[in-house]
């Protein structure tokens, strides 16, 4: 009886992430309408806060800050790397496909990964990528952040510093598969949503996510890598500073602390209706 006994205490007070067998998450259909859902939220927030209705120059403003704060600690040294790599045109654009299409494809995989084999960890994974995010808008909504390729841009959410900040566009200059200067990229995005790096936030969550069930050790190994080859990439392309990754490592903390929240309230299960079948 006291193994019996104890075995349910570690159960009840186990990782956060563990295993929850009473909710092994929505239908697939409400599972992707509750993306849609988010979707709209971002829609609402970027229409809102970001460059929509964000000034460029109010945004520059909040760059400088960021700037003034790494020279203060001897640590802006974004342009310094680009610069070093710049030349190296087949080198640049590998890291503009990654910038641009590992960011949504790893982070799809991982959850649809999940959701199919680890039924019993797919909501709790969910719902910390999620309320991540959700941390990230308010970043977006509150702190809108010029990022280092738009110093030296001369367009409609440039601040034309070229001489003082000669950040390269590499996707725009250098090419990838899409750029961030078409005009259909420039109305469905946030030109300002610099900070934090969402880029990072979501490719740390793929490394927690993943990495203990992962069997493969070269797999383990690339999933491990991935958020350290991803501050690489968004700091290389001109995307972010490096304190954008320290915002979304706050959102990845914030993202835990929900979920603890969460767990404190006790939610009551879904309803049969609701949950997937296995």
């Amino acid at each position: 009886m006291r193994k019996l006994s104890n075995k349910k205490g570690q159960q009840e007070t186990g990782s956060l992430f563990k295993p929850q067998n009473r909710n092994r998450g929505m239908k697939w259909w409400l599972e992707i309408a509750l993306v849609f859902f988010f979707y709209l939220i971002y829609s609402f927030a970027r229409n809102q806060f970001g460059s929509a209705n964000v000034s460029p120059e109010k945004a520059l403003k909040n760059a400088e800050k960021i700037i003034d704060l790494e020279k203060s600690i001897g640590t802006f040294k974004e342009l310094q790397i680009q610069d070093f790599f710049i030349d190296w045109k087949w080198f640049i654009q590998f890291w503009n496909v990654f910038y641009g299409t590992f960011h949504f494809g790893v982070t799809i995989f991982a959850l649809v990964w999940i959701y199919i084999k680890f039924p019993e960890r797919y909501s709790p994974q969910r719902f910390f990528l999620l309320s991540s995010t959700g941390t990230a808008l308010v970043g977006f909504s509150l702190f809108p952040l010029m990022p280092p390729r738009l110093l030296s841009n001369c367009g409609d959410f440039g601040a034309c510093l070229a001489e003082k900040y000669p950040f390269v566009d590499t996707l725009s200059e250098i090419g990838g598969l899409w750029s961030f200067d078409s005009g259909t990229m420039q109305k469905v995005s946030n030109q300002f949503a610099a900070m934090p790096s969402l880029h990072f936030a979501w490719s740390l969550w793929c490394a927690i996510a993943l990495y203990p069930i992962l069997k493969n050790r070269i797999a383990k190994f690339l999933i491990f890598m991935y958020p350290i080859a991803t501050t690489f990439s968004v700091i290389v392309t001109g995307n972010h500073y490096w304190i954008d990754v320290i915002g979304g490592i706050v959102c990845l903390l914030c993202g835990i602390c929900v979920m603890k929240f969460l767990k404190i309230l006790r939610l009551p299960a879904l309803p049969s209706y609701f949950q997937r079948n296995i």
